[in-house]
């Protein structure tokens, strides 16, 4: 395809988007000054929810409206509520160390209002950025919300738990237990209407036909998903199906639908800002374009790969590094807190006892011993505590250590990998140019009637042949991992 005419689309679609996203979002009342109570607070985070999978971006800038809001009325709640939001924003721009710095604000004012619903909703969110990570830890977040919404009877929070219980399995390859946990959360949406979560339902149960097989039934669903978020405008959600059903069309060998869906998703997934989802897309051209026999497209499709490659795997490892920081720090302020309860309980009892020694002479002695022996025993458990913190520092540098000994590999394999990508562009414009001159002259003798057909028909073959081996020799050497370099 010619990537000029691509990108002019991809581009059109994009102004399209956004020049009627931006009409709806933005009404003629926007700029009008904020009131500032805890109704314009909540107006303003549903808004960013609401706008989560259609503009991240958009939504973020609302909830930190929110948030502002709710810090200068004092309204813990909404603040609690609008840190969470915002870390859903953050989680959808692929920005998982601020999208966790947001969950574990919103989760500490959610403990202090002892609100066992908002704690239940934020841990499910923070479930959801450890999915990728660490699939037990995330299985246990989302079966404790599961545990909580079943209790409380929160149909919709029943619901996504099932539907995020289902992502955990099915990124441990469980695709039967996903399965029926997708077909639970499914019909929970369908009675509730929540055409969002139904929509996602919908989406999850196709790519689980997909990876099974059932591509017929897979592309059923994912048409069906991409009709409803098309309807409701979300954007991520409909990349997403673009890129599942690409996949599926190329299998199919359909080749201009897969080349409409990833014109689609790419032009979305720059809608939204989405650079891990745009690398996706042009891995999927890559393919496309190689399976069509258009090498030459599908090296500056896989130049591109390797250049996100490169750009966006240090910038993600860091983004894990900033994970488990933050979650450590999260739990060194939890450590922190419990010890200064701890302590004011304390304080608390001593005055009593001061008091009652002032009052009561008898029972001064006794109460000294209670009060010396309690103190011991804080004092071992502060000690203990402070053990623990310094067992998970260590384990955070061993995490680190490992971590920085990942990038060492991912860049040797890239040095290698783009020593193989020079050595074919070398055979493509130096070992192929001999056989075709070869050919080139060939054809002129015939046309100049110096030779006959027939004569050289012998040459013609050899030449083909060689230029069919060339060929051979280089897809053989790219795709072999074990080989360093092409013969």
């Amino acid at each position: 395809m010619n990537r000029t005419l691509f990108r002019t689309l991809i581009l059109l679609i994009f102004l399209i988007r956004f020049g009627t996203h931006v009409q709806e979002a933005f009404p003629a009342t926007y700029n009008s000054p904020d009131t500032l109570n805890a109704k314009t607070a909540k107006s303003y985070h549903q808004k960013a929810y609401g706008l989560r999978l259609t503009d991240p971006q958009l939504s973020l800038s609302f909830a930190r409206r929110a948030e502002s809001i709710a810090l200068k009325i004092g309204d813990s709640n909404e603040l609690a509520e609008a840190y969470r939001i915002s870390g859903i924003a953050f989680t959808y721009l692929n920005e998982r160390d601020s999208a966790i710095n947001k969950y574990l604000k919103s989760l500490s004012l959610f403990q202090k209002n002892e609100d066992e619903l908002g704690e239940a909703r934020v841990s499910n969110n923070i479930a959801n950025i450890w999915v990728d990570i660490d699939y037990e830890k995330s299985l246990v977040y989302f079966k404790r919300v599961l545990k909580i919404a079943l209790k409380r009877n929160v149909k919709d929070l029943t619901a996504g738990a099932y539907l995020n219980i289902g992502n955990a399995y099915y990124q441990n390859k469980q695709y039967k237990i996903s399965l029926d946990n997708y077909e639970k959360s499914r019909k929970i949406f369908t009675v509730t209407k929540n055409t969002i979560g139904l929509t996602q339902s919908l989406q999850n149960i196709g790519l689980i036909y997909y990876r099974t097989g059932n591509l017929e039934l897979a592309e059923n669903y994912l048409l069906l998903a991409k009709a409803r978020a098309q309807e409701y405008s979300l954007n991520n959600t409909i990349a997403m199906l673009n890129l599942t059903l690409s996949s599926i069309y190329m299998a199919k060998n359909n080749f201009p639908a897969a080349s409409n869906c990833i014109t689609e998703g790419l032009a979305f997934a720059n809608l939204i800002g989405d650079e891990h989802r745009k690398k996706q897309f042009i891995y999927s051209l890559y393919e496309l374009e190689k399976k069509q026999n258009n090498f030459k497209e599908a090296l500056g499709y896989l130049k591109e790969v390797y250049i996100y490659d490169s750009l966006n795997y240090r910038r993600n490892l860091a983004s894990n590094i900033g994970l488990v920081q933050q979650t450590f720090k999260q739990q060194q302020t939890q450590k922190e807190n419990e010890l200064t309860i701890q302590s004011q309980r304390n304080a608390k009892k001593l005055s009593l006892a001061i008091g009652i020694v002032a009052v009561l002479s008898f029972f001064v002695i006794f109460l000294l011993i209670k009060s010396n022996r309690r103190s011991k025993e804080s004092n071992q458990q502060l000690q203990e505590l402070n053990d623990e913190i310094i067992t998970q520092k260590n384990k955070v540098d061993r995490i680190n250590h490992q971590l920085e000994e990942l990038i060492a590999e991912r860049t040797k394999d890239l040095i290698i990998k783009n020593q193989k990508l020079s050595e074919y562009s070398s055979h493509l414009s130096h070992q192929i140019r001999g056989p075709v001159a070869t050919l080139k002259g060939l054809m002129m003798l015939v046309e100049e009637n110096m030779v006959q057909s027939n004569e050289i028909a012998p040459q013609i073959k050899k030449c083909v042949d060689d230029i069919d081996t060339k060929i051979m020799d280089i897809n053989d050497a790219l795709n072999d991992p074990t080989k360093k370099g092409l013969s």
